[in-house]
């Protein structure tokens, strides 16, 4: 057995479970209900447990200042539309989006063991998130999972100059029968906004092909960088602009055209998303049975033969799972920054910041 490794320099560890605490105090000081709040905590601390730390837990002080000012509705009114057993949609009222699609994809899931497969459109919500937790807790329920998001633009297209399609994630979930479940979950962008913040932040050259100037033209200086540019180019491209269509349009809540118009509202703060729900039994496989062909999918792939510069071979979302076990044990790092964002808004609210480890 390894010891438990230590964090960078700087950083502090804190419990999951505490951590989950304060981050759900702090949002209910924010203005959240006690519910809606702890539900936002969670989908910080799994993102946070699994090392996608770019929407951990250190978007708690970025969502109370969304709460703040008026961008994230504190206390939405939620409701579903359906006009067919299998489809519907949640207009979350600009509430923020862990709330908005944990409802979505329960929604999902008691719809889909009634049709066998059912997809929610979520419309008109604050920051999905890490989409990744949405599917995971559809798969969780023995159902595969789906994500679509659709965000404000931030990323380059293939031939246009500037900024024009947004970094719009899918998330697929997989359950499985002794292994932890697939779990795909990837943005449409070589590289992840915040990880262009990080590389400014440290100073480190970004990689060939990942961020561009305000113009669009390629670059690796940090400085000089302010927006990713698209996965494997006009593929990863495309596949924002068809996500745009999936969700946005879909549910009656266009944000690109809106974007590009001349209407001053078009660029206000918003994001899309549909997740759908598949049951295997609907298909014509017994649950235990597909759930071990799974397994033997990914224990084929695993077996096959590792490549010289590889150390094994992992499917999505193994190397996540073995993070969040680690952190788990250990307690989950927050650099130095975050933890004083953090413990500087518990000072404002009267909260005590749990102990570090």
């Amino acid at each position: 057995m390894t010891d438990t490794p230590s964090p960078a320099p700087g950083k502090v560890r804190v419990p999951a479970g505490d951590l989950r605490a304060f981050a759900a105090a702090l949002l209910e000081k924010g203005g959240l209900s006690t519910e809606h709040a702890a539900t936002t905590a969670d989908v910080f601390v799994w993102a946070a447990l699994r090392g996608v730390d770019s929407h951990g837990i250190a978007r708690v002080p970025a969502y109370l200042e969304l709460l703040a000012k008026g961008v994230a509705n504190a206390a939405p009114d939620i409701r579903i539309e359906s006009t067919t057993p299998a489809a519907a949609v949640l207009d979350a009222d600009r509430a923020p989006g862990p709330v908005a699609l944990t409802a979505a994809a329960e929604e999902a899931v008691r719809r889909a063991r009634a049709t066998g497969i059912a997809s929610v459109g979520v419309r008109h919500t604050v920051h999905t998130g890490a989409i990744g937790y949405y599917v995971a807790k559809i798969a969780e329920q023995g159902l595969v999972g789906l994500g679509f998001v659709a965000g404000m633009p931030n990323m380059g297209y293939t031939g246009v100059k500037g900024a024009a399609v947004a970094t719009s994630p899918l998330a697929i979930a997989v359950p499985a029968a002794a292994h932890a479940p697939l779990l795909l979950d990837m943005a449409t962008a070589t590289v992840a906004l915040g990880r262009i913040r990080q590389a400014k932040a440290s100073g480190t050259p970004l990689p060939e092909g990942a961020a561009a100037t305000e113009d669009g033209t390629p670059t690796t200086d940090p400085e000089k960088a302010v927006m990713p540019l698209p996965l494997g180019g006009a593929k990863g491209s495309g596949m924002s602009l068809a996500f745009e269509l999936l969700t946005s349009v879909l549910v009656g809540a266009p944000i690109f055209s809106a974007f590009h118009s001349d209407d001053p509202g078009g660029r206000k703060h918003r994001q899309n998303a549909l997740l759908i729900a598949l049951d295997p039994v609907a298909f014509g496989s017994d649950a235990d049975i597909f759930t071990t062909a799974v397994d033997t999918t990914l224990d084929t792939l695993k077996g096959l033969p590792v490549a010289d510069d590889a150390d094994a071979v992992y499917y999505p979302g193994e190397r996540s799972t073995a993070v969040a076990t680690e952190r788990g044990a250990g307690g989950i790092p927050v650099a130095p920054k975050v933890w004083r964002a953090l413990t500087e808004s518990a000072e404002n609210f009267g909260i005590t910041p749990p102990a570090t480890v």
